[in-house]
């Protein structure tokens, strides 16, 4: 590649330190590796290249195969900003152990943004035609295989201390601590065990969970969350508040007992942060390694009293489903508005599924409708709409305006399939070519089974892609196909009393609530643009039907 462009120019560098966690812990290297080290290696390149030290770009304690790193990402940003036009590393390996990742990096990004790169070790310079630069592909290659080699003995070694009952975690459960003279033995933390016993105790004694969460909470109890100063997440929405999820982690957790439970999920692949979840029978579990805090005939009874209750929960299957059920959503939480019959006060009633689960500790707000009266005024909503509708504009015209529409978005998703087709092409050229390589005997057999599995890779992602694009367009043309009749649909709901659920569900997509009694219907297809109202109280009080109740059409 000519990159005649890049001699005749001044240089901002900005020179990239990386230093993984398992970088450190090898002491023989920590000499050459450390990031005081890198940089000072870097630092005096630039000084003796009479190159312009623009920034310094440190991630310590990142895996090269991932590059969402901090620092990584600041640089690739500081690159779009044209505030650097050359990156040093001191190795290859530096940059990243993704070959696939790194190899489009050095082949295609830095090109492309006019960006001169260089690696010390490997006297790899992008702007010199010289044999170096060559043998770049294959130490790329090799520094992901190292990091697969290195992740199955790192595994193993896990694996080992697993079995052995020591604990391998990042933190030890809540009311648990490393033990200063052992990290792989644990000691009951005198802080916050008494909390774990004292809800045992409250749950064998026929206490709820949620009750449980509640008292704790107004104890003032620090949650796991604060107590081990965790991020939020999906689950843990405040510090401060112990929710129901928190309290039956803790009940269900083994570990109190004194028996080290783990290997309960797997990382897809040493590449890939994702876990998944694995089942029990393929868990570790090594008794009696620790104090317990809990005693077993305790958490046996706990929870069996658990399992006991979600045998004997019985579905209602036998009431009547409403008109409207399953297509009312909550706008604040996204969960979905449950219909329910009160059977003291003879009325249906609408509530968001989430706060009606937890109301005390505040997950969403109530959205409380009485059922009827909703029904009725969405329908003389949706009916008003539809007439004006169709009023001004004829059963032609908006079938023509929807299909425009539907082949529109269909143009688009051609257009990426072609890009995808060419990209296709370019790989497939790729493994020709590394064949041709194997075939003159210029690369070993495990060079090629190497170099040439990411490209296949490569490949089967790419396919995937054109075919989930395939069904896409399948789908968008079958729609455009069913819009007759579909807005036929629309008038035979003008012409009846009452729709039925079906007719609803053909036209509807969902209705969503919010907590200012805003309305919203949205269309499927996007035949029609999304159309809000304002609920109105016809009766606010807390039973809308009366004393005696309402008979209502089921």
């Amino acid at each position: 590649m000519n990159y005649s462009y890049l001699t005749n120019i001044s240089y901002n560098a900005g020179i990239y330190i990386r230093l993984s966690q398992e970088d450190k812990d090898k002491k023989y290297e920590s000499d050459s590796e450390s990031v005081t080290n890198q940089k000072e290696i870097l630092r005096d390149y630039c000084l003796k290249n009479d190159f312009n030290l623009v920034d310094e770009y440190v991630d310590d304690g990142f895996s090269g195969t991932n590059f969402e790193r901090p620092g990584f990402i600041r640089m690739i940003e500081d690159i779009k900003k044209k505030k650097i036009n050359l990156v040093i590393v001191k190795d290859l390996s530096r940059l990243g152990r993704d070959h696939v990742m790194t190899g489009y990096y050095i082949e295609t990004f830095f090109p492309e943004n006019r960006i001169r790169f260089i690696s010390i070790v490997e006297n790899y310079d992008s702007i010199k035609n010289q044999a170096s630069n060559d043998s770049s592909t294959f130490i790329i290659a090799c520094n992901d295989y190292y990091s697969k080699q290195n992740s199955l003995k790192i595994r193993n070694v896990l694996d080992s201390k697993r079995k052995d009952g020591k604990f391998i975690g990042s933190k030890p459960c809540y009311g648990y601590m490393r033990d200063p003279k052992d990290k792989g033995h644990l000691i009951v933390d005198q802080n916050v065990s008494k909390y774990v016993k004292q809800m045992f105790e409250w749950r064998a004694n026929g206490m709820g969970i949620s009750e449980i969460a509640t008292r704790l909470t107004e104890m003032g109890v620090p949650t796991p969350a604060k107590y081990k100063n965790m991020p939020l997440c999906k689950q843990v929405i405040e510090k401060d508040v112990w929710n129901i999820h928190s309290v039956k982690k803790i009940l269900q957790n083994r570990m109190y007992t004194g028996d080290m439970v783990q290997h309960k999920q797997v990382k897809v692949n040493y590449k890939s942060k994702k876990k998944v979840a694995l089942d029990p029978t393929l868990w570790v579990v090594v008794e009696n390694t620790h104090e317990p805090i809990i005693d077993k005939e305790i958490f046996r009874i706990v929870n069996r009293k658990r399992d006991n209750h979600n045998r004997t929960v019985k579905k209602k299957t036998d009431r009547p489903i409403r008109l409207l059920e399953g297509l009312i959503f909550c706008k604040e939480c996204g969960n979905r508005l449950g219909v329910t019959y009160r059977k003291n006060h003879d009325y249906w009633s609408i509530n968001c599924n989430r706060y009606a689960r937890d109301p005390i500790r505040g997950r969403c707000t109530s959205h409380f409708y009485p059922y009827d009266y909703f029904e009725e005024e969405v329908l003389e909503e949706l009916k008003s709409l539809l007439s004006s509708l169709f009023k001004d504009l004829s059963i032609e015209e908006l079938n023509e305006e929807i299909i425009n529409k539907t082949n529109s978005g269909t143009k688009s998703l051609d257009s990426i399939k072609d890009e995808l087709e060419k990209e296709k092409l370019k790989t497939s050229s790729c493994i020709q070519t590394i064949y041709q390589d194997r075939i003159d005997g210029n690369i070993t057999l495990e060079s090629y089974k190497m170099i040439v599995s990411s490209y296949e890779q490569k490949l089967k992602n790419i396919s995937d892609k054109l075919e989930e694009i395939d069904l896409e367009i399948l789908k968008r043309k079958n729609n455009a196909n069913k819009i007759p009749n579909y807005t036929k649909k629309i008038k035979e709901l003008l012409n009846i009393e009452k729709p039925n659920r079906d007719l609803l569900f053909t036209i509807i997509d969902r209705i969503e609530a919010d907590e200012n009694r805003n309305i919203t219907i949205k269309f499927k297809y996007k035949i029609l643009e999304d159309y809000t109202f304002k609920y109105i109280d016809k009766n606010p009080i807390r039973n809308p039907y009366g004393r005696c109740g309402k008979k209502h059409k089921l």
